[in-house]
Formats: C-alpha cells, sequence, structure tokens
C-alpha cells in the first residue's frame, strides 16, 4: 500500500529556498517553500504520476518491500511520495523513515573537505603524504607470483589530493573480489579497522592497483578523506559534520548510527537471492551495525540519513552552497566540486568507467554528466549525482534547476534486472514531465 501526505505536509517536512548559483533557468529566491502544484514548476501532473505509477509496480511485483522519491524544482518540492513498506511484514513507509545510505556519505564527506580548502587548509595538488605521511612508500600492483605472492613497483608517486577525491589514486575497496588487489582489500578486512591508526596500518601494507592519476578505479579514497577531516579539523569526523553541515541544514536525522529511540525508524535491509531473486534479510559483511556509535566513522560509507535531510542537503548544492540562511560554502566552491577532474589519460584508458565517448566525467566526489547525448540521459549537462550500496540514488541538474531523490533499501540491486537501472529509469519519468522547461 502506497502511503501519500498531502503537499501541506510535505512543506512541513522541508524548507528551501533559492535558485541554483549557475543555473540556466532561475527562479525568483523565497524565504521559504510553500504548497506548490507540479505544473507551477513546468511539470505535467498527468506525466509526473507515471514516476509513481512505476515504483508503485516495483513494490507490488516484489521487487521492492518499499521505496520514496522526492522531485524538486527551483525550491518547489513537486512530488514526494512513500511507496509499500519499511520490511516486507513491517509497516507503511513513512517519510521520517531512515535508511542506510552507505555511499551518498561520500558527497557529504566531499563537502567537509571543501569546507577546510575554503579555510586555506590543503590545495588539490597537495601530495595526500602531505597529511597522511602513514602512505609515504606506497607500492603498486604489477602480477603474481606462482605462489600467489604480489609481484610490485614502487609508486612513481604519492597520490595528490584531487586523485583521492576523483578515484585515481590508485586505491582499491575490496567490494568485490574479480581482480587480485580488490581480494587482497578485502581478506584484509580493511573496511573493519576499529581505529584509525589500524586503517592505516593496514592501508599502507596493500599494494595499489595503478600507478597514480592512471585509471578511475573505486576505492577508500573518501574513508581517507574522513581521516584527513579529522586531521585538518581537530575534531572527529561525526562531530565535524554535525557541527560544520548537520546543524546549519538542520538535518536532524542523520549521523553516523542511529539512537534507540529512533531505531524503530530504520528500514530493513535485503539483497535479492543471486537465483530465485527474492528478497532475503541481508546478513554479509556490508551489514554495519547502526544500533551504536562507530569506532571510526566511514567517510565512504557510513551515514544514516532520511529523505528529508538529503534533500536539504541537495537542496543547499542546487543553491550554490546555501540553505535558510545557512552559507556552507562559496557558489565557486560548488562548481569546483561539480566539474569533471578526470585527466585525458584516465578518460582514455581502456574500459574507462568514465570517458568522454560516454559522456560522463567525475568531479570531487560526483559523476558528472558532461554530454547528455553521449550518456544517452534527459539530464542537463552538468549533472552531478551518486548513490549507496542499498541503492539510494540522487541527482542534481543545475541547468534545470531541478534534483530527485530516490530512497530504497536493497545490497546488490543489480541482481534484479528490475532494480539494476532505478535510478536511470526514475530519471527518464522525472525529464519526461517537465514539459515547460522554460517556466
Amino acid at each position: 500500500m502506497r502511503i501519500r501526505l498531502t503537499m501541506a505536509a510535505a512543506m512541513a517536512a522541508l524548507v528551501f529556498v533559492g535558485a541554483p548559483a549557475w543555473s540556466a533557468s532561475k527562479a525568483a529566491p523565497v524565504a521559504s517553500l510553500t504548497a506548490s502544484a507540479p505544473e507551477t514548476a513546468g511539470f505535467s501532473p498527468e506525466r509526473l504520476e507515471r514516476l509513481d505509477a512505476y515504483m508503485q509496480g516495483l513494490v507490488d511485483q516484489g521487487h521492492l518491500p518499499g521505496a520514496i522519491t522526492l522531485v524538486a524544482r527551483h525550491g518547489k518540492i513537486v512530488s514526494y511520495e512513500t511507496f509499500g513498506k519499511t520490511a516486507i511484514d513491517g509497516a507503511p513507509m513513512t517519510k521520517d523513515t531512515i535508511f542506510r545510505i552507505y555511499s551518498q556519505t561520500k558527497p557529504v564527506t566531499g563537502v567537509a573537505m571543501m569546507i577546510l580548502f575554503e579555510e586555506g587548509k590543503w590545495r588539490l595538488d597537495d601530495p595526500v603524504t602531505k597529511f597522511v605521511p602513514e602512505l609515504a612508500h606506497l607500492q603498486v600492483y604489477k602480477g603474481q607470483n606462482p605462489d600467489g605472492t604480489f609481484i610490485t613497483e614502487p609508486a612513481a608517486r604519492a597520490p595528490t589530493m584531487r586523485e583521492i577525491m576523483s578515484h585515481t589514486g590508485g586505491f582499491a575497496y575490496g567490494l568485490r573480489t574479480d581482480q587480485p588487489v580488490e581480494k587482497a582489500y578485502r581478506d584484509s578486512g580493511l573496511l573493519g579497522s576499529k581505529t584509525q591508526a589500524e586503517f592505516l596500518t593496514t592501508l599502507a601494507k596493500l599494494p595499489l592497483a595503478s600507478q597514480p592519476g592512471t585509471e578511475w578505479r573505486y576505492s577508500v579514497s573518501v574513508d581517507i578523506q574522513g581521516l584527513i577531516v579529522e586531521r585538518l579539523s581537530g575534531m572527529s569526523l561525526a562531530d565535524f559534520m554535525k557541527s560544520r553541515i548537520f546543524d546549519p541544514l538542520k538535518m536532524t536525522d542523520t549521523a553516523f548510527w542511529v539512537p534507540p529511540d529512533k531505531q524503530g525508524r530504520l528500514a530493513a535491509l535485503y539483497i535479492p537471492d543471486p537465483k530465485t531473486r527474492k528478497l532475503t534479510l541481508a546478513d554479509n559483511f556490508m551489514v554495519l551495525d547502526v544500533s551504536k556509535s562507530p569506532t571510526i566513522a566511514s567517510g565512504g560509507g557510513g551515514l544514516v540519513s532520511t529523505t528529508a535531510d538529503y534533500a536539504r542537503f541537495a537542496q543547499m548544492l542546487l543553491n550554490g552552497g546555501e540553505l535558510d540562511g545557512a552559507r556552507i560554502l562559496s557558489p565557486g566552491t560548488i562548481r569546483l566540486m561539480a566539474s569533471n577532474h578526470l585527466s585525458d589519460i584516465v578518460m582514455a584508458a581502456p574500459g574507462a568507467s568514465f570517458s568522454s565517448a560516454k559522456g560522463v566525467g567525475f568531479g570531487l566526489d560526483f559523476a558528472v554528466v558532461t554530454d547528455p547525448a553521449r550518456d544517452g540521459t534527459l539530464q542537463g549537462e552538468g549533472t552531478y549525482s551518486w548513490g549507496g550500496a542499498a541503492g539510494t540514488w540522487f541527482w542534481i541538474d543545475p541547468k534545470n534547476d531541478l534534483f530527485m531523490l530516490g530512497m530504497i533499501h536493497i545490497l546488490a540491486r543489480e541482481i534484479d534486472p528490475a532494480l539494476a537501472k532505478i535510478n536511470d529509469d526514475a530519471a527518464t519519468l522525472v525529464y519526461q514531465a517537465l514539459v515547460d522547461p522554460a517556466q
């Protein structure tokens, strides 16, 4: 059963202001968001209902226990819907449901980094060893000996800060095991480190998968960023984010753990069975214990949040760094983050995940659309985005002054073909409803 709230209730949950600093279609700034019909922001209400029907269909067909979507343009929420339940046999999905957002933590960590960048604490082309000297003697994987040990060579240079913010520093992750270095990361227990010292000691012993600056590879780089935030600020990552991002933006349900009085609002986490595709409760190394404060906060994937909270974060970015009078970053810094930072070498690498041919690049903790036609998307050029391991996603389109959030709780959603491209399919349904983009 889908639960609908009135637009007035949605307005009570979220308050947004302003238009993006570099939007091509700007709306007059407003002090707070008021109830608004979709057509006032250029949307066809009838066409926008196709998004609702699509999401409800995924629930009805058993692909999802529940979901939440939110679409906002010119600071106006034009669609904010809940679908299904928080668990297969659970309570109806509500707008204050808490989700593990996993890698949607990364853009938040990126914003934390850029706050310190604006304060002059670091520069993009600084070597990471300036702040993390423990990584001064990294080796690079070259192959394997007959006994399985690695053949390595010294890194030609230290990865730069720009490279750890664009996943081109050579680090791996261990989320998959189909490549020797990735498997070594998994087997090392790196992501389960209990202290900064343990994390860095383990990481320093692992080889880079490639020389710095030569390929894009999803990695633990944002966890390194989290450690750098702590060292440069003198605060824990959790405290820095709370004082410099969450409190100013009134993100009251976003943190690295869920306190006892909120745990009843946490959505259950599922994973499709590889053979039957039937949803089962997730129980693997990816299931973080969020019932207590972690000993080490993961800047790469540790946050929990709600749709309303993350929407405030997204609107701040779309506004050019400010929301409701709280200035987090300057418009220029947001533009810098949302620009493609991949070198020609990285973009031209064989099998590159991001390339000119694909029409997508990578900024500072965001993917960036560089050519919508080549990317095969209706999103505007410059749209930036990311998502989480449990299927949550968001994208921000400055050209159209528009953003979308999708909240689900399914690990390894790519196992189910119906969910593999849910973010792309939902985006198409949003844009086909935007019939008057000049408005």
